[in-house]
């Protein structure tokens, strides 16, 4: 419909419309609330040397977490992806970078039923990495955190993010909680040994470094894993101002039930009062700044024949390298004098 002059002219449906948007618009829109929070989420990242004992500790902490009735998402982030074959009896589970690079070749989006997967009341997924030699790990964990956002992972509703990430590998990737700070704080487990406390104080110089720059991670303490009593990874804790939140000694049926893919987390179990104690002690300890060691320092944790301290340094020779005596030759070079 238009006018003589040709102007349209508003159909009494549109008029309606305009009332109703007029309408909505002239609402109020509800105070922002000042409640406390009902939910927070803790995401914890825990890192450690290659073999140290990040997925079984994790493994058996997200159990038990999830059976005192905890919602507990494990985020296994190591391109090993053993975390949740650990939880899931030996199982591999299809990783995010892997399934996401299938669905993208057949024109397909990944969904949360692709990646995740349920035990007990914990839910678990695996970030993945390249084949050796076909990618960088870190940029595996980067994508891998990227397709996590597009899937809503910060509007996840889980009272612990439990994130397993190798510790002896610096490259970016594997330093994103901590540089970006994704998580509150940071975990690291060792044992009474010089390399798993190397790694674990690399953790804490991370930490540290990124403070200094404005981050706000901190860390909230040690897992000693295959404790043999000798004390070095609890005396490295006293020293870097750390707690240790649980002592998990070297036992052999603790040894021989994790080579089998099984839970001894579990409520009622004779490993039980342990895991318990972890779970509180991981849910309570605040995240704090690290004191960092220097190599003496880490290397005065253990007696010398441990280390071998009494070793000196010889400077090789010319000689030395080409394997036999090699005759000085005077330098044809022209040195000048500083005009005076």
């Amino acid at each position: 419909m238009t006018t003589s002059a040709g102007s349209p002219v508003a159909s009494p449906i549109q008029f309606m419309q305009k009332d109703r948007l007029r309408a909505e618009a002239a609402i109020e829109p509800d105070p922002v609330s000042t409640d406390a929070p009902t939910k927070t989420t803790q995401i914890i990242a825990i890192y450690g040397k290659g073999g140290i004992g990040k997925s079984f500790t994790l493994a058996n902490l997200s159990y038990m977490m999830a059976q005192q009735g905890k919602k507990v998402l494990l985020i296994g982030c190591d391109p090993k992806s053993d975390t949740t074959s650990l939880l899931f009896g030996g199982k591999a589970c299809p990783t995010i970078i892997e399934t996401s690079s299938k669905k993208k070749l057949a024109g397909e989006s990944v969904s949360i039923g692709d990646v995740c997967f349920i035990r007990d009341g914990v839910f678990a997924m695996e970030l993945g990495g390249p084949e050796v030699g076909r990618g960088c790990g870190g940029r595996g964990i980067i994508h891998g955190f990227e397709t996590l956002e597009k899937l809503g992972f910060h509007d996840w509703g889980f009272d612990y993010v439990l994130l397993d990430f190798l510790g002896d590998v610096v490259c970016g990737g594997f330093g994103l909680p901590i540089a970006r700070d994704m998580c509150q704080k940071v975990i690291v487990v060792a044992s009474n040994d010089l390399q798993s406390l190397y790694v674990a104080n690399n953790v804490c110089s991370a930490v540290e470094y990124f403070r200094k720059l404005g981050g706000n991670v901190g860390v909230a303490g040690m897992v000693i894993n295959k404790d043999d009593g000798t004390g070095e990874a609890e005396a490295f804790a006293l020293a870097a101002g750390i707690p240790v939140l649980a002592a998990i000694p070297a036992n052999e049926d603790i040894r021989r039930k994790s080579a089998s893919y099984e839970i001894i987390g579990r409520p009622g179990t004779q490993w039980a009062p342990l895991f318990e104690e972890l779970a509180t002690n991981v849910a309570e300890a605040p995240p704090v700044r690290p004191r960092p060691q220097t190599q003496d320092q880490l290397l005065g944790l253990f007696s010398a024949d441990t280390v071998g301290r009494d070793v000196v340094l010889k400077p090789a020779t010319l000689a030395d390298m080409m394997g036999k005596v090699i005759i000085e030759k005077t330098s044809l070079e022209v040195v000048y004098d500083h005009a005076a």
